[in-house]
């Protein structure tokens, strides 16, 4: 017997059809398992926690003005790579409170949700609404080897195909070396998000309804003709953020401008990329054809991580509490872990948690041994449709 449960994301409504299994329990069941109050965002709170990163980006920047007045290159030098740093991380947690408009979870109120997302993305020239229709289909078909937008790996077949070998050899195929694997590594965190913007880049093949489709087109693939106006909104705010960035530069130089803004600015696309690629991407996490595919198979087909003191205060729990964020998205940031502690009894082995190494070491780790999936991943046959990362020794 199928289940429909109605889902809203942010002000879209989508209907999850889902076939229950013996060994995962239906949406209703965990969501009865959460406190209801775990479903309730407070606008005061997440405008506190929105003032708060604002008045750490001022702070930085205000510091920054002051650089110049230290007595030796050395100490500048290590002043401005603290700075880029720092202001990264206060970036990415602006880019998640974005994050929580475009659901929203950052108030009941969705107007008011998008203008502060608007503005906070604009800010970090991030495309809000194009991003928002396009995210709002990645939780829509999350592991949904065809349909999901975001990180979805090749196939043993495909990658076979690609590489004109037999599926025999790629293990060997794959084996580059650690080197090779690293200056990988750093192309995928420097330019995976630009590329995902302007190419749709590791979307599956039937990724409505484009794959390769720009997300500043308003009259591209991606979106519908009612959504023309939102894509021009989101074009103009990049516009406007451009436009300030120009002016900046011809009253402080570019090479400050580049400083104070481009640095931090591929500190935020790194951390954005490595947490989206984490939390979907690991040998635990399995990944569905269209016919295992449900709803909440692929919710779950998420990890939590953690990642100490960054990743809970600037980055505001996203990566230690993903999972029940795709169960429910509309649960605020700030009660994440609180409803993650309540279903976990419901869950039981279908809860994915990774605590054991640090976060950029899991990174590495990951992007070595996860390179291609088959319904073959653990050595033996598997349920039809389920498929597993076939994985490799990472050195």
């Amino acid at each position: 017997m199928s289940v429909v449960t109605e889902l809203r994301r942010g002000s879209i409504t989508v209907k999850a059809v889902e076939e229950p299994t013996d060994s995962v329990p239906n949406l209703k069941t965990i969501k009865d398992s959460i406190p209801k109050e775990c479903f309730e965002s407070s606008v005061v709170t997440s405008l506190l926690y929105l003032a708060r990163d604002i008045f750490y980006c001022a702070v930085l920047t205000y510091g920054a003005f002051h650089i110049h007045l230290l007595p030796s290159l050395p100490l500048r030098v290590l002043a401005w790579a603290a700075y880029g740093f720092f202001q990264g991380c206060v970036g990415t947690g602006l880019w998640i409170l974005a994050h929580e408009c475009g659901h929203g979870a950052f108030s009941n109120y969705q107007t008011f949700n998008d203008f502060v997302g608007w503005a906070a993305h604009s800010f970090l020239m991030v495309p809000y609404f194009s991003w928002k229709i396009t995210h709002a289909r990645h939780h829509r078909y999350t592991g949904h080897m065809e349909k999901d937008t975001v990180f979805v790996p090749w196939t043993d077949k495909e990658l076979a195909a690609k590489k004109n070998v037999r599926i025999e050899q790629l293990k060997h195929l794959t084996e580059e070396t650690p080197i090779v694997s690293f200056l990988q590594l750093i192309g995928h965190q420097l330019f995976g998000w630009q590329l995902y913007l302007l190419m749709n880049v590791t979307a599956g093949p039937k990724s409505w309804p484009a794959r390769s489709a720009s997300h500043f087109n308003p009259v591209g693939g991606l979106f519908t003709r009612g959504q023309y106006l939102q894509i021009a909104l989101s074009d103009l705010g990049l516009l406007i953020m451009g436009s300030i960035l120009y002016y900046a530069s011809t009253q402080i130089g570019g090479w400050n401008v580049a400083l104070l803004y481009g640095v931090p600015y591929f500190w935020v696309h790194h951390w954005l990329i490595a947490i989206t690629y984490l939390q979907h991407t690991d040998s635990a996490l399995p990944h569905y054809t269209s016919e295992a595919w449900t709803y909440t198979r692929g919710a779950l087909a998420t990890v939590d991580r953690t990642m100490g003191f960054i990743g809970r205060h600037f980055f505001h729990e996203i990566i230690d509490y993903h999972v029940v964020h795709h169960l429910f998205s509309r649960i605020p940031f700030y009660k994440a872990e609180e409803a993650t502690k309540a279903m976990q009894s419901v869950l039981g082995e279908n809860y994915h948690e990774s605590k054991d190494e640090g976060f950029l070491v899991s990174l590495y780790k990951t992007f070595r041994s996860c390179i291609y999936v088959s319904e073959t991943g653990h050595g033996k046959k598997v349920e039809p449709g389920v498929l597993h990362f076939v994985t490799k020794k990472a050195e």
